[in-house]
């Protein structure tokens, strides 16, 4: 199986310190990625490590596909412990930062410590350096890249994509901030951005002459090719081309939840988003090119998408109708730092409870709030999970995190990935809404309605997810990979693949299970959906995990090879 390679570069931030160690043995049994940074994170954290706290760690990883030009590859991914949810989390940003990356040479990073002053550190192919940055302090994400732009020469775009940092909301400790890279792509989800300010890291940079020479099998060009001829709607409108389907078979929250169509749908369609598009954006070496760099001609206010999720979060579920005004959240959230979903449903949480959906300038105004932790921004701050109580309103989370787009109420096999997923509420770990909307090729589709029949695809689609994310593969490549490149690309086999994808999901599973996560608090979803106890209890056979949702301490023995 093709793998990715390298040691394990540790830097403690408040010793100043940094240490190497070979870690081959993880490499050739989880590949990289989202898989490596598991597995570390099992093996190296205390399952009781306060997510804010130093002993806390980040673990930066790449896969074997980043030191390749094949397209869907242009990703980078994190694993910490999350402050939202307070279990394992990984997240994969897109953009340019995985080859920079990949130069230094390593095979991973493990970012622990916390530093007394606000910090910079810089890792190249010849070890790691420490700078100081106090005037940093509270600058935007677009300040951080014009500063090192300027520090190193570079244009911003250049400058970009070197750098992962935070913007203020990380900083203070917001607990959904993002990790941003590229100027607008991200590590969103869970808080990892609160995870590296807690750390008082403002941002890092990668750079390098030392990525290693992995050969991939010619079945590369054919997906590079396919990509570039691909006219897939993904082109144009980016995720967003959705949201009329989501709409109109009422799969689509709006108002914090309570409905699942919006009125309001022509103002904030994928049509809309491709009208504000000015011109082509992607990933590094991908011919896809599905990113949406848009701009208003009238305000001038320019920002790179909404996708889907985003136009979901700030359009229809706060009650907003243009596009413009969508964008203008966007732009803010990439800016300073936040992840566009639960910051989106902890702004609608708040117009719930005032009875305020539609009003735009107030959405704005929330997400500045927010980031600063100003007046009931450091409420929100919280996230849906923590403040809906003192709001008076329904906790629309799982795990802590809230909800996206693509409702399980209407698509259940969706909510049920909702339910087993390990990183809480999150529409990208068992992805059951592929097959699931109207427009789904037949042999691939589900009926939406019911949970019958659907488990076993659960299962192998989690488990194959986890894999994407470990190569690392863009997870919208399965709009162009064919089922039987993926395992050809790896050199392996499709069962292989399926057991690395088993032991990923199970390794997550039994960490949160030693925090304290399980059936009970845990897999519960906050509206009734028939047959969800019996789907978790096949669920939880097929995985070979007791019926509480525990792991028994041989299965994890049983999938090591």
């Amino acid at each position: 199986m093709l793998t990715g390679r390298g040691p394990l570069l540790s830097i403690d931030v408040g010793a100043r310190s940094a240490e190497t160690d070979r870690i081959d043995g993880v490499l050739s049994r989880y590949v990289g990625g989202r898989g490596v940074g598991t597995k570390l994170a099992h093996d190296r954290l205390p399952f009781d490590v306060d997510p804010l706290g130093p002993e806390n760690a980040l673990f930066f990883s790449a896969g074997p596909l980043q030191t390749t030009r094949t397209s869907f590859t242009g990703r980078l991914n994190c694993t910490a412990v999350s402050p939202l949810s307070d279990g394992l989390v990984s997240s994969n940003a897109g953009g340019f930062l995985s080859r920079p990356f990949a130069n230094t040479g390593y095979g991973a990073l493990k970012v622990t410590g916390e530093s007394d002053r606000l910090l910079a550190v810089h890792v190249t192919d010849e070890g790691v350096s420490f700078e100081e940055v106090p005037e940093l302090a509270g600058a935007t994400v677009p300040e951080v890249t014009a500063r090192v732009a300027d520090r190193r020469g570079f244009d911003d775009d250049e400058a970009a994509s070197h750098v992962a940092c935070v913007g203020p909301a990380g900083e203070n400790e917001v607990r959904f901030a993002a990790i941003v890279t590229s100027g607008g792509r991200v590590f969103g989800r869970g808080g990892l951005g609160a995870v590296m300010g807690s750390k008082n890291i403002k941002y890092l940079t990668f750079e390098g002459d030392a990525a290693p020479s992995i050969d991939v099998p010619d079945v590369a060009g054919e997906i590079h090719a396919a990509a570039a001829e691909s006219d897939h709607v993904m082109k144009r409108q980016g995720t967003a081309g959705l949201t009329g389907f989501a709409n109109e078979i009422e799969a689509l929250p709006t108002r914090y939840f309570s409905e699942r169509s919006f009125e309001g749908i022509d103002g904030i369609s994928g049509e809309r988003v491709a009208e504000k598009k000015y011109e082509r954006g992607t990933c590094s070496s991908c011919a896809f090119a599905c990113k949406l760099p848009t701009k208003d001609d009238e305000s001038g206010l320019e920002t790179e998408g909404p996708e889907f999720e985003t136009v979901m979060a700030f359009g229809s579920n706060v009650g907003v109708d243009d596009i413009v005004d969508v964008m203008g959240a966007n732009e803010r959230c990439d800016a300073l730092g936040l992840d566009t979903i639960e910051c989106g449903a902890a702004v609608a949480a708040y117009l719930a409870s005032e009875d305020a959906f539609g009003d735009a300038d107030l959405v704005h105004d929330l997400v500045e709030k927010i980031a600063s932790r100003e007046g009931v921004g450091d409420l929100l701050a919280e996230g849906v999970a923590r403040c809906h109580d003192d709001l008076g309103v329904p906790d629309w989370s799982m795990k802590g995190v809230a909800f996206p787009a693509h409702d399980g109420r209407r698509l259940n096999g969706q909510g049920l990935a909702y339910a087993t997923s390990n990183r809480g509420a999150d529409h990208l770990y068992g992805s059951m809404y592929v097959y699931e909307y109207p427009m789904v090729e037949q042999e691939r589709a589900l009926e939406p309605a019911g949970l019958e029949g659907k488990v076993d695809r659960l299962v192998r689609t989690e488990n194959k997810k986890a894999v994407l994310d470990s190569a690392i593969l863009c997870k919208f490549s399965r709009t162009t990979v064919e089922s039987g490149q993926l395992p050809a690309l790896l050199a392996t086999t499709d069962e292989a693949l399926q057991r690395l994808g088993e032991r990923i999901v199970t390794l997550e599973r039994d960490f949160n299970a030693r925090r304290g996560f399980d059936r009970g608090d845990d897999d519960d979803l906050p509206y009734d959906l028939e047959g969800l106890e019996s789907a978790l209890d096949t669920y939880y056979r097929r995985r070979g995990w007791n019926p509480d949702g525990t792991v028994p301490p041989d299965r994890l023995a049983e999938l090591e090879p």
